[in-house]
C-alpha cells in the first residue's frame, strides 16, 4: 500500500458563515449531495426552458484541474457552464462571482455558494491578492473554475474587452484553460430581467490550451488575456458564420 498524508480540510476552524465566503471552502457530503441536486435540476430546466446546445462537447474537460473561459452577458452564463459537465465533478468546479454583488447579503451568498458553488473575486478590494489565493487553491486543491475575463456582464451583449485576470490566475501553471463562446444567454436574461425568458443558449466550446511555458508576470498576465480572448471570439465568429 501507497504511503499517504491526512491533510486537514482547508476550512478547517471557519465558523459556517466564514466558510461560505472564503475561497478556502471545501466541499462536504451533505453539499456534495446538494450540487449533485442541483446538477439534475439545471440540466432539466436548460434543456426544457433554453434547449441548451453544446457545440465542441469534446473539448469539455473531465477532470481537474481547468479553467472554462466565456463571454459573459447574463447570470445564467455560470449555471450554463456547468451543466455540460459531469455530475461527478460539480463539487470541485467553482464559479468566481463578484463578491460586491452575490456575497454582501445572507441571501445572495446562500444562494452563490449553496447552489452555484460561487467564490468570491472581490473587484473593488484586495484584487491581487484575491486572484493569489484563487491561483494557489486551483493549483493546489486542485479544483475547476468557470472565470469571465471581461471583468462583469455586457449591458449590451455586445463582447468587451478581457483584463489581465485570467493570466494572474494561470500564467505559469499546467492547468488547461478551455475558451466558450455562450449565445442566446443575454436575450434569455439581459441585466435587468428577473425572470427568464424561454431562449435558445448554444455554448461553444473550444479547444484547452495551456501556458505552462509563460511567465508569472505582467508581459504573461497580458500573453494569456491576449491569446484567450483570442480563441473566444474566434468561437463568437464561428457561431456568426453558423447563422
Amino acid at each position: 500500500m501507497d504511503d499517504f498524508t491526512l491533510r486537514p480540510a482547508d476550512d478547517l476552524g471557519l465558523r459556517p458563515w466564514e466558510r461560505l465566503s472564503s475561497v478556502r471552502r471545501e466541499c462536504g457530503p451533505f453539499q456534495a449531495a446538494v450540487y449533485a441536486g442541483w446538477g439534475l435540476f439545471t440540466r432539466a430546466y436548460f434543456a426544457l426552458w433554453h434547449r441548451l446546445r453544446v457545440i465542441g462537447r469534446e473539448n469539455l474537460p473531465t477532470s481537474c484541474p481547468f479553467v472554462l473561459c466565456s463571454n459573459h452577458s447574463s447570470h445564467l452564463d455560470a449555471i450554463a457552464l456547468v451543466v455540460p459537465l459531469r455530475l461527478e465533478l460539480r463539487a470541485k468546479v467553482f464559479a468566481l462571482a463578484a463578491g460586491d454583488t452575490f456575497f454582501e447579503n445572507t441571501l445572495t451568498t446562500m444562494f452563490a455558494a449553496g447552489f452555484i458553488n460561487a467564490l468570491p473575486l472581490w473587484r473593488k478590494k484586495r484584487t491581487p491578492k484575491a486572484l493569489q489565493e484563487l491561483r494557489d487553491k486551483l493549483v493546489n486543491t486542485p479544483c475547476g473554475f468557470v472565470l469571465f475575463p471581461e471583468g462583469g456582464r455586457s449591458r449590451d451583449g455586445v463582447l468587451t474587452p478581457f483584463k489581465a485576470g485570467v493570466g494572474m490566475v494561470v500564467a505559469g501553471t499546467k492547468v488547461p484553460v478551455v475558451p466558450c463562446y455562450i449565445s442566446g444567454s443575454f436575450d434569455a436574461m439581459p441585466a435587468g430581467v428577473k425572470f427568464p425568458r424561454p431562449r435558445r443558449i448554444t455554448i461553444r466550446v473550444g479547444p484547452a490550451v495551456v501556458f505552462d511555458d509563460v511567465k508569472n508576470d505582467k508581459h504573461g498576465w497580458a500573453k494569456v488575456m491576449t491569446v484567450v480572448e483570442s480563441r473566444v471570439k474566434a468561437l463568437a465568429a464561428a457561431g456568426d458564420s453558423a447563422k
